[in-house]
């Protein structure tokens, strides 16, 4: 028999319950919760290694969430019929849990861990991805594996200005913004989300709110534990030290370590100068051994390297702390060199090349129709996107030799991160166009996420997509030590690697659309937060300067060779006259005009969307649709083709699809016995309505009624009798 599963229950505001459950399920797993709301239900499972695998030197965390899709009720569509690999938005949602989840294990923790968080109840309103993070910290606090501090993860949404802690779905689409926020009991370690051009201070209030209540979720843990019985945490292999070797590797590599750091060299010179003298110190190393031995055992020569690399880490830290100069001799908040470039492409429909320093994107657009559109799915909401953006970071960005292996995790969310900031801008409402936005990294040393951003700002704008504003990026980073700190602006691939903080702003001048920040240490006070965001926004407004220059707005239209494309609504009534029985008429259309035509009913009303190369083919789709949509009126005059003659007039198409009689007797003002040489089939000429058949409801015609009345002659004229000799 199951023992009684222990649970905590707590609110999250508006009456909206939480429950943290332990004990009833997964009970092999060394924590193991599920995480309640609505009819919503997450389980986290988490287990460890008791020992780290021999010769490891990193933490192994692997965290996925995936979505099962019998928890909404749903069989999958694959061939399959069964999940497979994770999704985007899986692939998202375990970002955010592991980027928060990292930083708790201690330095010298090499044990392989592993989270498993499962959606297996699905609630069509409630997002499970604000309580994903919760669920696998819960399931960490209840295990004895050796975290630092419980945290958790909330959604903070805003709609008609009020902030809502994790807001519905429906109040998802109504807001203006959201951001997911993650943080221990006394700092923010994560923060990732979008909005419609906020200010720094409005973000600093969302996180003071969302931390309020992360506050409220840490302390249901920590009663979940404590009724749970966990007082301990389990121990664990620490790494070899030899301080003795860690000594000789400061005293013979630090000042040439530091020569090196302060000389402002490129990217792989400084890596070469570094790697020479990893080099000179093996042989150092070598040179200190008894007589007749010649090579260093494998551990000194692994704890060496080890030392050497920390040895780096802490010489540069401390030099941009003391110093103020980075390794590149920038100052703190000193952007690299900007260039950039748009229609650098003769054949995309919009093109750009952005560089940064040593970070280049090569950007490009693509405008396609509504069946080019991409669907977004999850177990328990899908929905077709007319904008999206693919990041692709290929080996040689970074002069690096590595299989290609398909889209890797970090692609999908720097991609994600600069869809968000730039879809803020795009135009909504009738805008008729799928955007695909492709982004090429070239070049990599810090920060192509954000070069992407700018990147695809000034290729929207060259491909004439009416954008009102560009968006650029900034990657800031952050060094502390004790209480002393230094803020970065633009930072370097080896400053991020050193760094405490990976924290991305995006924007235009009048606001922040997009926010990523990953914490390496235990945590960021709000008072530090404000001063990068604020660096951050100087820093956002000099690129911004700069893309202005090379691009000061979206060109007027479309490029000759893009696609031309017109949206049309119509009433829900004429939907079937547009297709045509079995798609006749809408087929003749397409192949007439070349153009292709993809028709929906949207809010009642018919939603036709006209995409072609040719101008001329576009015009004349929308002629030929808003003919057949249109309804004749009495006393409107139209052009008129003649389908056939008979005995008692001419039957002419008025409109596409709409045909009336011009009566024999409605031709001409002179008396007609005969059509016959008068009118012929083809024929083309201007007709008015001048009513309809009561009982038939067929439109009755006139052409004469547009001829001028001949004058008669006078009465006696026409009765004169002939002239004598006539």
């Amino acid at each position: 028999m199951l023992k009684q599963p222990i649970s905590k229950t707590f609110d999250i505001g508006g009456g909206r319950e939480v429950t943290i459950e332990t004990g009833r399920l997964a009970r092999q797993a060394d924590g193991a919760v599920t995480v309640t709301a609505g009819n919503c239900i997450i389980l986290a499972t988490v287990v460890a290694n008791k020992e780290p695998k021999e010769g490891q030197s990193f933490f192994p965390l692997s965290v996925d969430y995936q979505e099962k899709f019998a928890s909404a009720g749903r069989i999958p569509g694959s061939f399959f019929k069964r999940e497979a690999r994770l999704n985007d938005y899986e692939i998202l949602t375990s970002r955010l849990v592991d980027r928060a989840l990292r930083p708790l294990f201690p330095e010298d923790y090499f044990c392989d861990v592993q989270v498993l968080i499962t959606l297996v109840s699905s609630d069509a309103e409630i997002m499970p991805d604000s309580m994903a993070c919760l669920a696998a910290s819960a399931a960490l606090a209840v295990s004895d594996i050796p975290i630092k501090e419980i945290i958790s993860e909330v959604r903070v949404g805003r709609v008609n200005g009020e902030l809502i802690i994790n807001p519905t779905r429906s109040q998802i689409e109504e807001g203006d913004l959201e951001f997911i926020v993650a943080a221990t009991e006394k700092n923010l370690m994560m923060v990732e989300g979008e909005a419609k051009e906020c200010s720094e201070a409005e973000l600093v209030e969302i996180l003071q709110v969302a931390h309020d209540a992360i506050r409220i979720q840490i302390k249901a843990q920590q009663e979940l534990r404590a009724l749970k019985g966990v007082t301990t945490k389990r121990e664990y292999t620490k790494p070899v030290t030899d301080e003795a070797l860690e000594a000789k590797v400061k005293a013979f590599a630090g000042a040439k370590v530091l020569e090196v750091a302060k000389g402002a060299l490129a990217k792989h010179d400084r890596s070469d100068r570094f790697s020479a003298i990893h080099d000179e110190l093996i042989e150092y190393l070598k040179s200190e051994l008894p007589e007749g031995e010649t090579e260093l055992p494998a551990l000194t020569k692994k704890l060496a390297s080890t030392y050497y690399s920390d040895l780096q880490y802490y010489v540069v830290r401390d030099m941009i702390l003391n110093e103020r100069v980075r390794l590149d001799g920038r100052g703190l908040e000193d952007v690299r060199a900007l260039d950039m470039e748009v229609d650098v492409l003769p054949s995309p429909h919009g093109s750009s090349l952005f560089t940064r320093g040593e970070t280049q994107s090569l950007t490009t657009v693509t405008l396609g129709t509504a069946l080019d559109q991409l669907l977004v799915e999850s177990a328990a909401h899908s929905y077709e996107s007319k904008f999206y953006l693919h990041y692709n970071f290929p080996p040689f960005s970074t002069g690096e030799v590595k299989m290609m292996r398909g889209q890797s995790r970090r692609e999908v969310g720097h991609g994600n991160l600069a869809l968000r900031s730039l879809k803020q801008m795009m135009p909504g409402g009738d805008f008729p166009y799928t955007v695909r936005v492709v982004s090429d990294i070239l070049e990599s040393n810090g920060s192509s996420s954000m070069a992407t951003v700018c990147a695809g700002s000034l290729a929207l704008m060259d491909a004439g997509i009416g954008i009102p504003k560009h968006v650029s990026g900034v990657a800031m980073g952050l060094i502390t030590k004790g209480d002393q700190y230094a803020i970065l602006t633009d930072i370097l691939g080896d400053e991020d690697h050193l760094g405490d903080m990976d924290f991305k702003v995006t924007g235009t001048r009048d606001g922040i659309c997009g926010v990523q920040m990953d914490i390496k240490v235990d945590g960021l006070s709000m008072e530090v937060m404000k001063e990068a965001l604020d660096q951050a926004k100087r820093g956002r407004l000099h690129i911004l300067d700069a893309m202005y220059a090379a691009m000061p707005a979206a060109r007027p239209e479309v490029k000759p060779h893009a696609p031309r494309m017109v949206k049309l609504f119509i009433e829900r009534e004429f939907i079937g006259a547009v297709i045509g029985p079995g798609g006749k008429v809408i087929q003749e259309m397409q192949r007439e005009t070349g153009t292709t035509i993809n028709i929906e009913e949207v809010n009642n009303r018919g939603e036709v969307s006209i995409f072609g190369i040719e101008k001329e083919g576009v015009d004349k789709a929308v002629a030929w649709i808003k003919g057949i949509t249109a309804v004749p009126t009495v006393g409107d005059v139209y052009d008129s083709v003649v389908k056939s003659v008979v005995a008692f007039g001419a039957f002419v198409e008025f409109l596409p699809g709409k045909q009336g009689l011009v009566h024999i007797s409605e031709i001409s003002w002179k008396r007609l016995e005969t059509l016959e040489g008068v009118v012929k089939e083809g024929d083309t000429f201007k007709v008015k309505l001048i009513g309809t058949d009561p009982k038939t409801g067929k439109f009755k015609l006139s052409r004469k009624a547009l001829i001028p009345k001949p004058e008669q002659k006078p009465r006696e004229e026409q009765q004169a009798p002939p002239t004598q000799g006539e």
